[in-house]
């Protein structure tokens, strides 16, 4: 069965990644995972999470992901027996010495590899396997070819694969720039992304070696990566054996995992269950609605020189603007918790799941606050507020706007 797997970097997310489509979540606890920044899960948050997925048929894995030290393995025992008796579908996992605490404490729950532990080849997956791992998470590096291979040489081993989001310039994560620059320990969960900033090339007349970049009024990003971005190629990666499609974002905002999970969940059911050869180029312009980096497919095609980045993050094209609570049959119309600011008259675009509503448009003509006065600007941060509207919108529904630039 093929997998849609989102970040979950707090519960809204997670319930959003839901509505939208992911089979299944990622998430960590407030401990062995690799995104500190996150607002993670605290241990009754966990159980509380887990058993949201399961009321909704669907998967919850648990990130225990650091480069493990000795004092990391204080309570390890106790955290998996935890994990294990609330029902977590999946621990991922890199380190060898957490991995042989799962095998020895887990019951229920699966293992899960890393991306962390740099799988590239056939044989250390078979070998991982063999350690009792269900599910190995691929290094990024890997072309399509080469992951192909490694399915058919462990046919029974279910494959992971990252399809969109950010790129980091190390191999798989495994990075000591944050750590060298702030102390901050990206492979412990505490990472700065120092790729990101910018940078400058200082000659040295004594050296001959040379570095060719272009720069902008901001500097230069010779560590900066492109985004990830799969969309469209996203059946090259079916018909080489990955069983489940991976986004990138638990440190991304609920607008970024609504639209990118919308996205991949429309355009793996064309293929799925509609049969088409494409996706469809309405799904493949939902990507550029959101903030993102240049796009490029990273390893996937044996290409690494179109990775690079010399610039910074654009903004999307839409700026996330309510989520819908709930419709209201008595008043035809819906209630929303306002994001960012809009008024009447202006236009609003749907993001839903539903086929039928996805990128209809609403122009606000009446708007009304839980006392029933007009309102003609939305300005007070998630305020509570009705729309009329003939579209049935769904809980947990979003409005975005067009950005208009100057």
């Amino acid at each position: 069965m093929m997998e849609l797997l989102a970040p979950a970097g707090d519960f809204k997310k997670l319930k959003t990644a839901i509505h939208f489509g992911a089979d299944a979540v990622y998430a960590s606890g407030n401990n062995y995972g690799l995104r500190k920044g996150a607002k993670n899960f605290s241990d009754d948050g966990l159980k509380e999470a887990v058993d949201y997925c399961h009321s909704k048929d669907k998967k919850f894995y648990v990130t225990c992901n650091i480069v493990a030290h000795n004092s990391d393995f204080e309570g390890l025992d106790k955290y998996l027996k935890f994990l294990d008796d609330i029902g977590v579908d999946a621990v991922i996992v890199s380190d060898p010495g957490i991995i042989c605490f799962c095998r020895d404490i887990l019951k229920h729950t699966e293992i899960h590899l890393s991306t962390q532990a740099n799988a590239t080849n056939k044989y250390t997956v078979k070998f991982w396997a063999e350690c009792g791992v269900k599910r190995v998470v691929l290094a990024r590096e890997l072309s399509v070819a080469e992951i192909k291979e490694i399915s058919e040489f462990v046919p029974n081993v279910e494959l992971e694969a990252f399809v969109h989001g950010a790129m980091c310039v190390s191999h798989s994560g495994r990075c000591l720039l944050s750590n060298f620059l702030t102390h901050r320990d990206g492979n412990r969960g505490d990472c700065v992304q120092a790729c990101r900033w910018e940078y400058a090339i200082h000659e040295v007349n004594n050296d001959k070696r040379q570095l060719f970049l272009s720069e902008d009024e901001r500097g230069s990003y010779i560590l900066n990566s492109k985004d990830l971005n799969m969309l469209a190629n996203i059946k090259d990666l079916i018909d080489a054996g990955v069983t489940s499609f991976k986004i990138e974002g638990r440190m991304k905002s609920q607008y970024y995992v609504g639209t990118v999970i919308n996205a991949y969940r429309k355009g793996l059911d064309a293929f799925l269950q509609k049969g088409q050869n494409s996706v469809p180029k309405y799904l493949l312009d939902e990507l550029n609605k959101i903030a993102h980096r240049d796009y490029t497919t990273g390893f996937y095609y044996g290409d690494s020189d179109n990775i690079s980045y010399e610039n910074n993050q654009t903004a999307g094209e839409y700026e996330f603007m309510a989520e819908v609570i709930d419709y209201d049959d008595t008043k035809g119309g819906i209630w929303i918790e306002q994001r960012n600011r809009f008024a009447v008259c202006d236009s609003l675009e749907i993001l839903s799941a539903s086929d039928d509503l996805l990128n209809k448009i609403i122009k606000i003509e009446i708007m009304e606050n839980v006392d029933g006065e007009l309102v003609e600007d939305a300005k007070l941060v998630q305020q509570k507020l009705f729309i009329k509207t003939e579209y049935h919108l769904s809980k947990r529904d979003i409005l975005r706007k067009k950005v208009v630039k100057c």
